[in-house]
């Protein structure tokens, strides 16, 4: 009986011993899961932020600063800020003024996000001042991401925009002398003018972006570009971070760029190791390729923290950011080589 006793005692011993092992695993998986939720429960969230590419930029960041302070939502402070390089005929990348292609007309690109990962987008629109607007309403007012060409022009003048031409005098007069030569060598970075891509972490600490370009001068009719394509020119998740590209857009679409930079960050990563990550992996993908030439990437990041970075493949790439800590400014992005290597 004794024996019995014994046995009863030590098996009961032994299964509290299993259940307290199981409980203080399943407690220890439990806070692992809380350590991967991207919480960030240890650090002082800095908030609102937004961060644009480009000296054009600033003025973009201005805006939209205005705009949210004064209670707009994040799309349309967004598409506030994003108006003003689209018409200033002074930013030879972006809208009206923007440099055609290799046929004498100006083609734009533009996309937006917000933080229920909802996207808007249009791709090879003519004759639009503000494509940014038209990408804000494909995310309003249709089922669909991306609209294209014809159909997004239809689509935009059907919501009431106004075509018009976008081709100024000054950008005319360039095209006429490319095509005295007609070589298509992309002027990226070099004058320090681009797309403008830009992100946002609003007061109520969601995550928004947008980015507008008329792409790269003298390219083929028809091309388009990283810009309006969620998960290469922009990119975020609500519960981790957003990144956004600049540059030849080529080489960010063939590594998905802005959502790796995202997933880098998902997986713990600061902004900048993310975007320095991604632009070296773009580095050695292309550092054989016939673009290397000209080749220049750059990316921006945000996280939920309001923690920021921009990192590019070449040195020149800047970048605008506001808060309420330093206000607006520019700040020079790390690079991995100058151009005259």
């Amino acid at each position: 009986m004794s024996n019995r006793r014994d046995f009863i005692k030590k098996a009961a011993l032994g299964a509290a011993a299993v259940s307290s092992v199981g409980f203080s695993g399943f407690a220890k998986e439990k806070e692992d899961e809380k350590e991967g939720a991207l919480e960030f429960p240890s650090k002082k969230v800095k908030k609102p932020v937004v961060i644009s590419t480009w000296n054009h930029g600033l003025p973009a960041n201005k805006e939209t600063w205005k705009e949210l302070k004064a209670g707009k939502s994040a799309l349309d402070a967004i598409e506030a800020g994003m108006k003003i390089p689209e018409a200033d005929p002074n930013v030879r990348s972006v809208g009206y003024g923007g440099y055609p292609d290799r046929e004498g007309k100006v083609t734009l690109d533009a996309c937006i996000m917000d933080h229920n990962s909802n996207c808007g987008s249009v791709c090879f629109l003519q004759g639009i001042m503000h494509p940014i607007s038209v990408a804000k309403r494909v995310l309003q007012n249709t089922p669909h991401v991306m609209l294209a060409g014809q159909g997004a022009l239809q689509f935009a003048l059907s919501e009431g925009f106004k075509e018009e031409n976008l081709l100024t005098p000054e950008s005319e007069k360039d095209w006429k002398k490319w095509l005295e030569d007609s070589k298509y060598k992309p002027v990226i970075n070099i004058e320090n003018h681009d797309t403008i891509s830009m992100l946002m972490l609003d007061q109520d600490g969601n995550l928004s972006g947008g980015c507008t370009t008329s792409g790269a001068a003298w390219k083929m009719h028809g091309r388009v570009g990283d810009s309006p394509i969620i998960g290469a020119g922009l990119f975020l998740d609500n519960e981790v971070g957003a990144a956004a590209a600049t540059g030849l857009g080529e080489a960010v679409i063939r590594t998905a760029g802005s959502a790796m930079v995202v997933e880098l960050m998902r997986q713990g990563k600061s902004p900048y190791d993310a975007c320095k990550e991604i632009t070296e992996r773009i580095y050695n993908k292309h550092k054989n390729h016939k673009d290397m030439e000209y080749l220049q990437v750059g990316f921006i990041a945000l996280n939920k923290n309001g923690e920021y970075a921009g990192y590019s493949l070449r040195s020149g790439f800047n970048y605008a950011v506001s808060d309420d800590e330093k206000g607006h400014r520019m700040e020079d992005a790390k690079f991995k080589m100058s151009w005259d290597k």
